[in-house]
């Protein structure tokens, strides 16, 4: 403990001191090819715990197992790692040595150059390199480089499949080859799970607007719809297909001579006017004074009678819709607003997470 914090306060006063004041090397880098870097143990100790164990036991150090010029670019980048140009230092050393500083990182624990490292194999991530970055990735604990190169290898593996890296884990590498496959697997179901729930909101969100059509067909009059017609009505509604639709169906249930029967699917289009009129009487709180048909008859019912839990979901979900439909087009409040346009003049990241916090109130 004693050389280790002898060789950090040496370090801090190099840095007091300014670079002409640079003591002379006291370690030598091996690497695979045999050469050798020269280096300072102040620096190497301050930057890594894992080189200042080593230091502990011998001025030699093996670093093994990469090029040359990565462990150059790697020490090189320990001894800017305080200065102002670090940031672009490791930018350019990535581009060239990203791989490797990756690999080196990890096994010394540098951890700021290791988020660097994944931040930019991440960026410049290719279909071709995919399964090489992937393999690393897992050796080296970076779980985001390890999703983001799962998420390219599901987005095009049609071009993953003609990547060498991919042919080498198909011979040596099963136990990875299952984890891609069962993660494409897994990809496709959450797809078709994600269509498919975005289908049923659709839906919810029609049948929401129909209920809002069918009040205000029956509660305010509403015969013509604008612009269809040449005649604009006093209340047009804004909902020109649906209410359009409804009204036909109105028309059609009204005049059907099966609509009795309807219950027993004889007619298609009554049977449809009967499950809106059925769906309005669920969510109406005021079945005595509604204007809408059947509604205190289906209410009634549906009071007498126990309602199957699949129906119960559906209207569930159709007031929810309204729900979220009335916030989304609630107003922003004028001190709301206000405010945010007092930040305007802030920095833009800053704007935009104020627009994000705020969407659901337009």
């Amino acid at each position: 403990m004693g050389a280790s914090a002898d060789r950090r306060n040496g370090f801090r006063r190099w840095n007091e001191a300014g670079n002409e004041h640079v003591p002379p090397t006291d370690v030598r880098i091996v690497t695979s090819d045999g050469q050798s870097i020269p280096a300072h143990s102040t620096v190497l100790a301050s930057s890594s715990s894992v080189l200042e164990r080593m230091l502990d036991r011998s001025r030699i150090l093996h670093i093994l197992g990469v090029p040359h010029d990565s462990v150059v670019a790697f020490v090189r980048l320990l001894y800017s790692s305080r200065s102002a140009t670090s940031a672009r230092e490791a930018k350019e050393a990535v581009e060239r040595h990203g791989m490797a500083l990756l690999a080196l990182s990890h096994a010394y624990r540098v951890r700021w150059l290791k988020r660097r490292c994944e931040a930019g194999l991440a960026a410049w991530l290719s279909a071709a390199r995919a399964m090489d970055v992937l393999k690393l990735a897992r050796l080296c604990d970076a779980p985001r480089l390890h999703q983001r190169c799962l998420r390219l290898v599901a987005e095009d593996f049609a071009a993953v499949q003609e990547s060498e890296g991919w042919r080498f884990v198909q011979k040596h590498d099963p136990a990875l080859e299952l984890e891609v496959l069962q993660f494409l697997q897994e990809a496709a179901q959450r797809r078709k799970r994600w269509k498919r729930e975005r289908a049923d909101q659709a839906m919810y969100r029609q049948l929401s607007e129909a209920m809002d059509c069918l009040q205000h067909i029956y509660t305010e009059g509403c015969t013509d719809v604008w612009p269809h017609n040449s005649r604009r009505p006093d209340n047009p509604c804004m909902s020109f297909s649906t209410c359009e639709g409804l009204q036909l169906l109105i028309r059609h249930y009204a005049t059907c001579g099966r609509k009795l029967q309807a219950a027993t699917k004889t007619c298609t289009h009554c049977k449809r006017m009967w499950q809106l009129f059925r769906l309005h009487s669920s969510l109406c709180d005021r079945p005595a004074s509604c204007r809408i048909p059947l509604c205190k008859q289906f209410k009634e019912k549906m009071q007498e009678e126990k309602v199957d839990k699949t129906w119960r979901l559906l209207v569930k979900k159709v007031a929810t819709a309204r729900v979220m439909s009335s916030l989304a087009d609630r107003k922003v409040p004028q001190v709301v607003h206000k405010s945010w346009m007092r930040c305007r003049g802030t920095r833009s990241g800053h704007v935009h997470h104020v627009q994000s916090s705020l969407s659901w109130l337009r």
